[in-house]
């Protein structure tokens, strides 16, 4: 006689909405005794919102034209603007809330296709979703008033459609991506593929520029018309099909709108699993090589052989093995390749021919001094939550008692290493691409005079303003809350390296062609002279925070 299995009393199964309710209960510890916190989380709410209403005004505006095209070009191209938004911010800037860290369910036996649609779910919840819900409901007015409210209900399921696509793209791309970073025999392909992209940035921003002013609206309302039918634009174009007596577009886009969903929730379930077992392994380790007694010559990279064997010397060589190692910190410098490259073409050229020829030269002096003052203050940027990326690893360099400016001159130098080669390339570039080889001496002065006190603006945040990251496989995650911060902290490092920065542009207006030569030696004086400052003073300052930068930077469970 068979044996009926025992009933299972009082086990719920596991839903959307448990993942939602641990989500808001993972973020309430979060804030329990953290004022700060809880104040960050306000303030991104209050700007999140405000955009978010600026957005709807924009959209609901729309409704007022007697055109309809008017309302269709701001649907394709504001909605297909939105989905690129969630697509690239994610990577270059803002990251991703991961409250609910994939890792943490990696022992629990739940099905895949559970956890990612908890995942998702809890993704929804949030002030980045609930902005992009207000802002594109602006659209629900707009075709009510072009098709009634038949038009409105159905642009209601398209703004709902996209707030799903949004979503969905920006956690597939993420944790694809963090996969591809974690991987060491893939990370020259992702380097060279984004180098690419940055390449194509460029010309192709030029390019639009370039369309907008030699195209009439009728071409732009034909190009709407296209990216309507993309997934980038379907979401916020079905009610102004409706509006315009097209019913039979609405399901063949919701169809479209389901296939691509489905395909990004699949690509992002084959990611998960990586970030739930942890690092990608780059294969078997290598034996290493030398005699037995050169143990320590082992621990410096072959570049860096000639470092002396002090305290310094292996600060930087840790240092320079991060930041090629760790994907968090190899995304970071990624960003600034891409960023370095697109900021002075789209402020250096309104045209370009691919003829050969460079068209709509706006270059000057000055310019090209501003675009590379941008760029100088970015890469230095970068160090703002640099002991953020240590997180409870810190404490090792807390028992040893590393002094503080030993340890803030060695982190300098490791992360120089990767970027000064970069910002020499990117001023012996433009120079020729500008057709102006004297200007050499203002690119490279600029830069370097910007890089240099934007580093010292940087390593005193870095020490007073730090701020945990969560332990996670995902370099581009962050903790609720922790994305106000982060923009924060960048906003004043910029504006305070621009502050100081902002003396070697004038004495550049100032100089006479002849003598534009002389702002290099000038700036890289300048610049050495500010981190030489910045490591002195806020050596000082470390050395008596250590124990309350430990606490800081390490992640609450």
């Amino acid at each position: 006689m068979a044996v009926a299995e025992p009933a299972r009393q009082g086990v719920r199964p596991v839903t959307p909405a448990l993942f939602v309710r641990l989500k808001l209960r993972v973020m309430a510890n979060n804030f329990r005794g953290q004022a700060w916190r809880i104040g960050l989380f306000v303030g991104g709410g209050l700007v999140g919102l405000f955009f978010a209403g600026l957005g709807f005004l924009l959209f609901a505006a729309t409704g007022l034209a007697d055109d309809i095209g008017i309302a269709r070009l701001a649907a394709a191209f504001g909605g297909a603007g939105l989905v690129l938004g969630w697509l690239l911010l994610p990577l270059v800037f803002f990251g991703v809330d991961e409250t609910l860290d994939p890792a943490r369910f990696a022992l629990l036996p739940l099905p895949r296709r559970t956890l990612v649609g908890g995942l998702f779910m809890a993704a929804l919840v949030g002030v980045p979703a609930l902005a992009l819900l207000v802002a594109t409901s602006g659209l629900v007015v707009s075709a009510g008033l072009h098709g009634g409210w038949f038009a409105a209900l159905v642009a209601a399921v398209g703004v709902v459609a996209g707030l799903l696509l949004c979503v969905a793209v920006s956690r597939a791309v993420t944790s694809a991506f963090a996969t591809m970073l974690r991987s060491r025999r893939v990370r020259d392909l992702a380097a060279v593929l984004l180098a690419v992209l940055a390449a194509l940035l460029g010309p192709l921003q030029i390019a639009l520029i370039g369309a907008a002013e030699n195209t009439d609206w009728q071409r732009f309302t034909g190009a709407a018309e296209i990216i309507g039918w993309t997934p980038f634009g379907a979401p916020y174009t079905m009610g102004l099909d409706v509006a315009d007596g097209r019913l039979w577009a609405v399901p063949v886009k919701l169809a479209l709108l389901a296939v691509t969903l489905s395909l990004l929730l699949w690509w992002w379930s084959r990611s998960l699993e990586s970030a739930m077992v942890g690092a990608v392994s780059g294969g078997p380790a290598r034996a290493a090589k030398g005699e037995p007694g050169q143990a320590v010559d082992q621990l410096f990279p072959a570049s860096l052989r000639w470092m002396p064997r002090t305290r310094f010397g292996a600060l930087v060589a840790r240092e320079a093995r991060y930041w090629w190692r760790d994907a968090r910190r190899r995304s970071n410098l990624i960003t600034v390749a891409i960023v370095g490259i697109f900021v002075p073409a789209m402020i250096n050229f309104t045209s370009f021919e691919f003829n050969g020829d460079v068209s709509g030269l706006t270059a000057s002096p000055t310019t090209v001094g501003l675009s590379m003052l941008f760029v100088g203050m970015l890469a230095a940027v970068t160090l703002a939550n640099q002991f953020g990326f240590d997180g409870s690893a810190y404490a090792a360099n807390v028992v040893a008692g590393v002094p503080g400016r030993v340890e803030l001159q060695a982190r300098v130098a490791a992360f120089s290493l990767y970027i000064v080669p970069f910002l020499a390339l990117v001023t012996v570039g433009f120079g020729f691409v500008l057709g102006e080889p004297a200007w050499i001496g203002v690119i490279g002065g600029t830069v370097a005079a910007a890089y240099g006190t934007g580093l010292a603006v940087n390593l005193g945040i870095s020490v007073v303003g730090a701020y945990a990251l969560p332990e996670t496989s995902n370099p581009f995650a962050i903790n609720t809350g922790a994305g106000i911060a982060k923009s924060m902290l960048s906003l004043v490092a910029m504006v305070g390296s621009a502050a100081l920065g902002l003396p070697m542009i004038i004495a550049t207006a100032l100089l006479p062609d002849f003598w534009l030569w002389l702002a290099l030696p000038v700036g890289v004086a300048y610049g050495y002279g500010a981190v030489a400052l910045g490591t002195y003073i806020t050596g000082d300052v470390l050395d008596r925070r250590m124990p309350e930068l430990l606490q800081t930077v390490t992640p609450r469970r």
